[in-house]
């Protein structure tokens, strides 16, 4: 009956997918934005348009990216762009005032808002300008959209290029952070939509699109529900003293697998006065990262765990530690891992978001070592949880209420994010 009830759920889902034509003025609908894998970097990406006339661009998906950026290099260009002045009230002030001695396009203006363009990929933060101009999203026209413009050379091989470690083709980032420039809240504020938005990130590669939604849809008998947690210390690479995190963390509580807890220091666990610790959710980290000390007690809980089961472990397959020959997981199943939340609630991960097939009759346990230094932050993570451990999992951020919804795997309703 449950699983019947969620497949109409997803075929309502569907349905919000077909052609229609979304007016200005229609508030009742969420909006659609498909989603794609890129199989080389296993990052997610989402097709939108920007500018007069429309420049198509493969954006990738960033849960913790603060504002919708885009490569505005020399082969850009757009009638309907218009610079943000320094001193407007749409200026966030936290990007100086740029200036340029080129020619008038987008990307170079003088008394222009600057905008720090944040790739967490690349390992700088880049120089760039905000502007105003018209999105196309599917079936929608967004006039007026604030974004990021970031004069870098795509054809660049330098280590300075804002696309450094983007999938090839891509453009830029749309961020989905806790921010006034991010992609859902602006969506939600000049609809007057409740501000929440959902993913649903694809495995597959080749099997079509799946989908993010901004806007409300209750799912409430399908998800599980947690708080989210505001980190009162700034975690993004630009930190400013006294402003909290706009980064989504979740309170886990403890790790089970196959219903042994995992021997963690509950302080390993928490975020303490620096902003250190807790479990952040990212599309950007491909798969869990663990903390070192975290990682190292967790895989050999798994490895223990795995044994009883019989598991044949084989070679390890970097940057994976615990490989096996599938045969044997065929017939003795995997552990399941379960992150226990706030107030009992469960977040159990099951063999398709645990494993990873590296070749050929081989699987391996897909959470790495996250080391001990943060990348990009003055700030560590204890836990964070990757794409891979999304894919297939309906998620849901409420931001105005602060809370996140899951699914766990969709797969054992036998559907897929792939399939809505």
């Amino acid at each position: 009956m449950a699983s019947s009830t969620l497949h109409f759920f997803l075929f309502s889902l569907a349905i919000f997918s077909v052609p229609s034509c979304f007016s200005l003025s229609d508030q009742s609908y969420p909006f659609n934005i498909p989603i794609k894998k890129d199989p080389s970097t296993n990052l997610y990406f989402a097709s939108l348009g920007i500018g007069t006339p429309q420049h198509n661009m493969n954006l990738v998906v960033d849960l913790s990216g603060p504002t919708l950026w885009y490569d505005c290099n020399t082969h850009y260009n757009s009638s309907s762009y218009s610079p943000v002045p320094c001193e407007s009230e749409k200026c966030p002030q936290t990007g100086g005032c740029v200036g340029c001695s080129g020619p008038f396009r987008p990307g170079c203006s003088n008394n222009t808002c600057g905008l720090n363009i944040i790739n967490i990929l690349g390992g700088f933060i880049y120089s760039g300008s905000l502007g105003d101009d018209v999105l196309y999203m599917p079936h929608l026209r967004v006039p007026h959209f604030l974004s990021g413009c970031s004069p870098s050379d795509s054809s660049s091989s330098s280590e300075f290029n804002a696309l450094k470690g983007l999938p090839k083709g891509s453009s830029g980032i749309i961020g989905l952070a806790r921010t006034d420039l991010a992609v859902p809240t602006k969506l939600s504020s000049v609809y007057k939509l409740p501000h929440k938005f959902s993913v649903c990130l694809p495995s597959s590669t080749n099997k079509g699109f799946a989908d993010m939604l901004i806007g409300d849809r209750d799912v409430s008998k399908f998800l599980k529900t947690t708080q989210l947690v505001v980190n009162p210390v700034a975690t993004g690479p630009v930190s400013v003293s006294g402003v909290p995190s706009y980064e989504y963390f979740i309170d886990v509580k403890s790790i089970r697998i196959d219903g042994s807890v995992v021997n963690l220091k509950p302080s390993l666990l928490s975020i303490d006065k620096m902003g250190n610790g807790g479990t952040k959710i990212s599309t950007m980290t491909p798969f869990t990262e663990l903390q070192s000390t975290v990682y190292k007690t967790f895989l050999r809980q798994f490895i223990k765990q795995a044994a009883g089961k019989k598991l044949k472990r084989v070679a390890s397959v970097p940057p994976f530690d615990a490989c096996y020959d599938s045969s044997s997981i065929t017939r003795f199943g995997v552990p399941s891992i379960d992150l226990e939340l706030q107030r009992g609630v469960k977040w159990t991960i099951h063999r398709a978001n645990a494993m990873v097939t590296t070749k050929k009759n081989v699987e391996c346990l897909g959470f790495v070592d996250g080391g001990t230094k943060p990348r990009m932050s003055f700030v560590k993570a204890s836990i964070v949880i990757g794409g891979h451990q999304l894919e297939d999992n309906l998620v849901v951020f409420d931001v105005s209420s602060s809370k996140l919804s899951f699914s766990s795997s969709l797969l054992l309703h036998n559907t897929s994010c792939s399939h809505f």
